[in-house]
C-alpha cells in the first residue's frame, strides 16, 4: 500500500462518480429480425479499424481477433502455445534461428489452403507496421519461407521475447490471406473461427460462423486450443454510454456488455437476466506522456507531473470503491519473476508544493497541458478530471480534450496534438509486451540512452530468472523518465445474459466456445 494514504474529499469523490443514467436505446443495427443465435455484444464505441495491425485499442483486438489468428497464442497460464504453428519452433543453439512448422490443412476465408507464402508476407507487413513489430525489424536478419509449411526466422540478436511478441492479440501479428494484403485493407481474410460480413458504421461490426475453420484439437485454455464457433453470428455494437451498456444488458437487449461502471457491479449482479463478470486485477490504467514535442519535451516538467500526482484520489475517482483497485509501485505483483520495488519512492508522492518548486526550474510558460481523454471508457475520464486539479494545484494549466475513442485513438499519433493521454492495459507476463511505449516509435515517442542500455541487457538475456532481476532496471529507468505513469491496479467488470454460457473472462474477451441457451 501507499505511504500516502491521504483520502480525496467529498468534492473530489462526487467529481469523479458523477455520472447521469443514460436512457436504454437499442443501435440502428438491431432493428431488423435477427435469429435466435446471434449474440448481440455492446462494445464501448466504433472500432477505428479491422486491420490487426492498424491499431493496438483493445476494441480493435476484441473483434478482428475472431477473424485472424497468429503462429503463438497463451492459454490460461499465460504459457505461449502453437496456434497456427503446428508445433513450438526449433531454436538453434545460439538462439538466433527459429524453424516454425505450420499447420496443414487450415483454410483461409476465401476457401484456400493457408501457406507459408502467407505467413511470410503478414509477418513482414506486421514487422512494418507496427510499433512493436518496428522495434523487433532491426534485430531480424532474415523471415522467409522455408518450404510450403516452414517459416525460418534469422535473428541478429537472440529476442527472448520473440514468440509473446507473435501471440498477443493488441496490434497483433495476425495471418491473413497474401492476396488481400494492401497498405488499407479492404478484404478481411484470415483463419479464424468467424468471418467477417458486414460492417455499418456507428451501428455494428457482423462477423458469421466460418464452416470450414480447422479447430485444434487440444482441450481449450485461456486463447488455446480447441476453439469452436457455436454461435452462428456475432454482432458487435458500438453503444458509447456506459449506463446504455448496463440497462441494455440488464434488459436483455445485450449478450454481453463490455467495461461496465464497477459501481453497476451490484444493480447488475440482482437482475434476473443479467450476470455480473469481474476480474480483479484485471489490468492498470496509465498516462502516456509527449516526450517528443511540447511542454512535456523537458524532462523536469514529467517528473512534476509524476511529483504531483495522488494516485490514491485518481482511482478512486476512476473505480469508486477500494475493493475495485489496488495502489501498487511494483509494475509485477510479487510472485511474478518481475517483481521489483525499484522506483516506488517516486510513486504516489502527491506533493504539489514540491511539483510547484520543480516546474519553477523549468521553462515551463504557462501552456496549457492537453490530456486527451475519452468518456467511452467512463474510468479514463473520471481520472483525467482528478488528475487535472491535482495538476493545477502543482502549477500547471491544463486543458481536457474528452473525445470519442476513435478519435482519441487517431490523435494520440500525432505529437502536436496531446501532452497526456489516458489509457488502460490488461496484465500480460512479459514486460516487452505492454505497454507499447516499451517499444520505438509508439505514442509518447520515448527513446533515450538509459532506456536502450536498460532494455538492451534486458533482452540480450534469455534466462528467465536472470531476466527477472533485470527488468528493475528497466522499472527504475520509468520512474525516473516519466514515459508514462501508472497509479495502479483495477477490477474491470462485464455483463452478460443469463443466457450466454461457457464464457471465461480474459483480457480481451472471445466468443470462440461460448453458447447461448434458449
Amino acid at each position: 500500500m501507499s505511504d500516502h494514504p491521504k483520502m480525496p474529499s467529498r468534492r473530489q469523490f462526487q467529481l469523479g462518480l458523477g455520472a447521469a443514467a443514460a436512457a436504454v436505446s437499442l443501435a440502428p443495427g438491431l432493428a431488423r429480425a435477427q435469429s435466435a443465435r446471434s449474440a448481440n455484444l455492446a462494445m464501448i464505441g466504433e472500432p477505428q479499424s479491422l486491420d490487426p495491425m492498424a491499431s493496438t485499442a483493445d476494441l480493435v483486438s476484441i473483434i478482428v481477433q475472431h477473424i485472424y489468428e497468429s503462429l503463438y497464442t497463451f492459454d490460461a497460464g499465460w504459457n505461449v502455445k502453437p496456434m497456427l504453428a503446428a508445433d513450438m519452433p526449433a531454436i538453434s543453439a545460439d538462439g538466433k534461428l527459429y524453424t516454425i512448422p505450420l499447420r496443414k490443412g487450415v483454410k483461409l476465408h476465401n476457401g484456400r489452403e493457408m501457406d507459408s507464402e502467407d505467413v511470410v508476407a503478414s509477418l513482414k507487413r506486421w514487422l512494418a507496421m507496427t510499433a512493436r513489430g518496428k522495434a523487433l525489424s532491426a534485430d531480424i536478419a532474415s523471415l522467409a519461407a522455408k518450404d510450403a509449411s516452414t517459416v525460418e526466422i534469422a535473428l541478429k540478436s537472440v529476442q527472448p521475447a520473440l514468440l509473446a511478441h507473435l501471440g498477443l492479440p493488441s496490434g497483433f501479428a495476425g495471418i491473413m490471406a497474401k492476396e488481400s494484403i494492401a497498405d488499407t485493407l479492404t478484404q478481411f481474410i484470415g483463419t479464424g473461427p468467424y468471418k467477417f460480413v458486414e460492417r455499418k458504421p456507428d451501428q455494428y461490426v457482423v462477423l458469421t460462423r466460418f464452416d470450414d475453420y480447422a479447430a485444434r484439437s487440444e482441450a481449450p485454455s485461456g486463447y488455446a486450443g480447441k476453439r469452436e464457433a457455436k454461435i452462428a453470428e456475432l454482432r458487435f455494437i458500438p453503444v458509447p454510454n456506459a449506463n446504455t451498456r448496463v440497462e441494455g444488458v440488464i434488459a436483455g437487449q445485450y449478450h454481453f456488455a463490455d467495461q461496465l461502471p464497477v459501481e453497476s457491479s451490484k444493480k447488475v449482479t440482482g437482475a434476473a437476466n443479467a450476470r455480473a463478470v469481474l476480474t480483479m486485477p484485471y489490468g492498470f490504467p496509465y498516462f502516456p506522456t509527449n516526450t517528443k514535442q511540447g511542454p512535456f519535451a523537458d524532462l523536469k516538467v514529467r517528473q512534476a507531473f509524476q511529483m504531483c500526482l495522488n494516485d490514491e484520489e485518481i482511482m478512486l475517482a476512476g473505480f469508486g470503491d477500494p475493493k475495485f483497485f489496488a495502489l501498487a509501485a511494483e509494475h509485477f505483483p510479487k510472485g511474478s519473476p518481475f517483481y521489483s520495488e525499484a522506483g516506488k519512492d517516486c510513486y504516489n508522492k502527491a506533493d504539489a508544493a514540491g511539483a510547484k518548486k520543480l516546474l519553477a526550474q523549468t521553462k515551463y510558460d504557462g501552456t496549457p497541458i492537453r490530456i486527451l481523454n475519452s468518456k467511452q471508457y467512463d474510468f479514463h475520464n473520471r481520472m483525467a478530471l482528478v488528475m487535472a486539479e491535482q495538476m493545477k494545484e502543482a502549477g500547471f494549466k491544463v486543458q481536457l480534450d474528452v473525445v470519442d475513442w476513435a478519435t482519441l485513438i487517431q490523435r494520440r499519433g500525432d505529437p502536436a496534438l496531446w501532452d497526456i493521454y489516458v489509457t488502460h492495459s490488461a496484465f500480460l507476463p512479459e514486460p516487452m509486451l505492454t505497454p507499447p511505449q516499451m517499444g520505438d516509435g509508439a505514442p509518447g515517442w520515448w527513446k533515450t540512452p538509459a532506456k536502450d542500455a536498460a532494455l538492451a541487457a534486458f533482452n540480450g538475456e534469455t534466462d528467465p530468472a536472470k531476466r527477472g532481476a533485470l527488468w528493475g532496471a528497466v522499472q527504475q529507468v520509468i520512474y525516473d523518465e516519466v514515459p508514462y505513469v501508472r497509479p495502479g491496479n483495477f477490477a474491470a467488470l462485464l455483463g452478460t445474459s443469463a443466457r450466454m454460457k461457457d464464457f471465461t473472462p480474459m483480457p480481451w474477451p472471445s466468443f470462440w466456445n461460448v453458447d447461448l441457451t434458449a
